[in-house]
């Protein structure tokens, strides 16, 4: 394609975005829906399941759940924000989206996953709290504390993407301009912006690294003092029951990150590896997560499944 002069006024003011499936397996994307939509129906019905049971059940309204519940909302967040477009594509090709809507919804994607990056760490706040002073946990993280906590992280993530969206607004584009995914991404605009981008790459990569990267180190730091504070403990029974109470927390900080730094690496390492292995690592990052955290607490975490199968095993009321 052809660059398009600058001064179009359909490269300054309407440019329109088209979405990537799966390229050269186009004929069977509606078989490849089948597991996506599978996994998305899991994600969305787990996570309600959780906020469910912390909802209904007056035990679980503590700040470990209270943060679970902030997990399960971003998961849901994420989920719901990419799945309108992966199915156009992937049920109906059709691949066109315009650049507004393509901005908000690269802004609500980056949102969340900057929201969930801070409940974990957040999380890991809470179990290096609850290890170290049990006798005060609950005075500590009270319920005005957690709250803002939970505001605090949200408003981080609102207030750092919102100048990449308007960074990018300003940018000039194609009349046509082909994206590597079924989603829109900032990285993924930049590429296809003819206007000097600099200004815009230099604020993604602080956003990066003032929010996930940052949320990273301060994680690992956690752990150290999780951990030196584990070994502390006299008894080996103690020590099993602390370190277990982590259990499902590390897989979340895992599941999450493990796909993301895959995703960098192949960004960066392997630029000349086939366009397929970018697509499936950009989309295990953003499905994933929200389909397995739900997973790993109802099996990890005893008093969520505990309540998951005493729901389901209620006998209904029999009135006479």
């Amino acid at each position: 394609m052809q660059p398009l002069p600058l001064g179009n006024d359909s490269v300054l003011t309407s440019p329109v975005f088209l979405l990537t499936g799966l390229p050269g397996l186009e004929h069977i994307h509606v078989w490849i829906s089948i597991p996506i939509c599978s996994m998305y129906l899991t994600a969305f019905v787990g996570n309600c399941i959780i906020l469910f049971i912390i909802r209904t059940e007056q035990t679980l309204h503590e700040p470990m759940y209270y943060f679970l519940s902030m997990l399960a909302l971003s998961d849901l967040g994420l989920s719901s924000t990419t799945l309108p477009t992966m199915l156009s594509v992937f049920w109906f090709n059709y691949r066109a989206i315009h650049f507004d809507v393509c901005l908000v919804q690269m802004y609500f994607i980056h949102t969340f996953s900057i929201v969930e990056s801070a409940v974990l760490l957040a999380m890991a706040f809470d179990r290096f709290v609850a290890i170290r002073e049990p006798l005060r946990y609950a005075s500590i993280l009270t319920n005005s504390v957690v709250t803002k906590i939970g505001m605090g992280l949200t408003i981080r993530a609102v207030l750092l993407v919102f100048p990449a969206s308007f960074l990018l607004k300003r940018l000039q584009y194609h009349a046509v301009n082909i994206l590597s995914y079924s989603f829109c991404l900032h990285q993924d605009i930049i590429r296809v912006a003819l206007s000097d981008r600099r200004v815009s790459s230099i604020y993604g990569l602080l956003v990066v690294l003032s929010s996930m990267a940052l949320d990273s180190l301060l994680l690992v730091l956690s752990y150290i003092m999780i951990l030196k504070t584990v070994l502390s403990i006299t008894s080996k029974e103690q020590r099993s029951k602390a370190l277990n109470t982590c259990i499902s927390h590390i897989c979340a900080v895992l599941i999450f990150y493990i796909p993301m730094i895959g995703l960098s690496m192949i960004h960066r390492f392997a630029k000349n590896a086939s366009p397929i292995a970018h697509i499936l690592m950009a989309n295990i990052y953003l499905l994933v997560p929200p389909l397995m955290n739900p997973i790993v607490y109802s099996v990890k975490t005893k008093q969520i499944r505990r309540q998951i199968i005493r729901k389901l095993h209620k006998k209904p009321d029999v009135t006479t």
